[in-house]
């Protein structure tokens, strides 16, 4: 750092503190998003799950406090001092235990406030007002402001700002590819497999639209019922159980550290995929060693696994691309049943409701694999399972390299974001090196 740069509080450097109305609107079925703790994710808001306020509401919640662009949303109690910022054309309002941080544009830019509530000086200031409860922690509204930061000189903000700005943009913009390609092989799930749109096309003397002519040929013409009601003429059910190979898993002893060093093999936890952009799991938080593995009686499972958490909570979903052991939170399914991990990815989003619906236990809801098992699944023709997959894993192989690609963006700006916020780095330095990072991300 040098005497350019500053040490001020937020206050001095004309950041100013907003805080939410204590009270919670009722939910509407429509109108504008209240975004509360859950909607804050990785420094954006994500308003999947968002609750929705009436217009009226939203008249008097922003009264106070109406959030603009480059606002930053802080959270101050539970998971105190993690932050998202607004960004342009959000109209919404904001719930308790959520503060708005502003920049005046005189000594900090909107636009880097943002990075500056992420850097380490951030969270050492959060750990010093940090008030310790018994139920959460929490930080006061009276002591943010007094937060002292080191401030950049302002063209060098605006430097900072663009550098990680753009991989951010980059990062979302992989992750929205993703959610597209996500979305069109789940569409064509559903056409197929749910509301057999060829059959019904062919029963009716149509040709099946979308199709060329070798694929519409794969799909009969006419249903026969069965447990699940009218299905396809030739395709059949059985128990999922029956279909695939349904394994669990264990955790070795937590205590005995011969069983996790040296770490040699991934294990995974519901948790690894708690936090996934994509249902892709490239890596895991924990490793086992050869000794701990011995004691995961399902052992290694290979790469293409589909990993569905069945406890705490239920629902979690993605394809493991490395070898791969599982704790006994997951119902795992390996390829080389009737049905592909692919393909029964589509199915278990489909059919969440029901798998939930199988599940019990006094703790917490957990569904066993003796439970999973006997679900009825429809297992269509093997010639439409390969059309399928001929259009479906193209679109997931590209899934998959957007998400590396995503994930290495990630730990580039997580790693250039303290050294250029601290001055260690300086945007010179790092700009033309970045631009052809980005320029081969797409």
């Amino acid at each position: 750092m040098n005497s350019e740069w500053s040490s001020l509080t937020l206050k001095e450097a004309g950041v100013v503190l907003i805080d939410c109305d204590h009270r919670t609107p009722p939910a509407a079925n429509e109108g504008y998003p209240y975004i509360a703790i859950p909607q804050l994710k990785n420094g954006h808001i994500a308003l999947d799950g968002a609750r929705l306020i009436s217009q009226a509401d939203y008249i008097d919640w922003t009264k106070k406090l109406k959030p603009q662009a480059n606002d930053v949303i802080v959270v101050r109690r539970c998971s105190s001092g993690d932050s998202a910022h607004v960004p342009a054309g959000l109209d919404c309002a904001i719930g308790q235990n959520l503060v708005i941080l502003r920049a005046s544009g005189d000594r900090v830019l909107p636009s880097f406030l943002r990075w500056l509530l992420k850097g380490p000086q951030w969270w050492y200031q959060v750990s010093k007002f940090i008030n310790v409860g018994a139920v959460f922690d929490s930080l006061r509204c009276r002591d943010i402001p007094n937060f002292e930061l080191t401030i950049p000189p302002l063209d060098q903000q605006a430097k900072i700002a663009s550098i990680l700005g753009a991989l951010d943009d980059r990062i979302i913009l992989l992750r929205e590819t993703n959610a597209t390609l996500e979305a069109i092989a789940q569409a064509l799930f559903k056409s197929w497999f749910v509301d057999f749109d060829p059959v019904y096309a062919k029963a009716e003397g149509l040709e099946p639209e979308g199709l060329d002519p070798a694929t519409a040929a794969l799909f009969p013409d006419s249903f026969e019922e069965t447990e699940l009601g009218y299905v396809p003429r030739g395709w059949f059910v059985k128990p999922i159980g029956d279909a695939v190979e349904c394994i669990g898993g264990g955790t070795p002893n937590t205590k005995d550290p011969s069983y996790w060093e040296p770490a040699e093999h991934a294990w995974t936890t519901p948790k690894d995929l708690s936090g996934l952009q994509s249902p892709v799991l490239l890596g895991t938080e924990r490793k086992l060693s050869t000794l701990g593995l011995a004691k995961v009686s399902s052992g290694l499972l290979p790469a293409g696994t589909l990993l569905l958490s069945s406890r705490a909570p239920i629902g979690y979903l993605a394809i493991a691309q490395i070898p791969i052991a599982v704790n006994q939170g997951y119902i795992a399914i390996p390829s080389g049943g009737d049905l592909s991990p692919l393909y029964l990815l589509f199915w278990c989003r489909l059919n969440m409701d029901g798998i939930k619906a199988r599940a019990n236990g006094s703790t917490f809801m957990e569904i066993s694999k003796k439970a999973f098992r006997p679900i009825p699944a429809l297992v269509p023709s093997a010639d439409v399972l390969a059309a399928f997959a001929n259009v479906a894993e193209p679109l997931f192989e590209r899934l998959i390299k957007n998400e590396r690609q995503a994930q290495i963006l990630t730990q580039l700006r997580d790693i250039l974001l303290p050294r250029l916020i601290s001055g260690q780095l300086r945007p010179p330095e790092t700009q033309a090196s970045l631009e052809n990072m980005l320029s081969e991300a797409i």
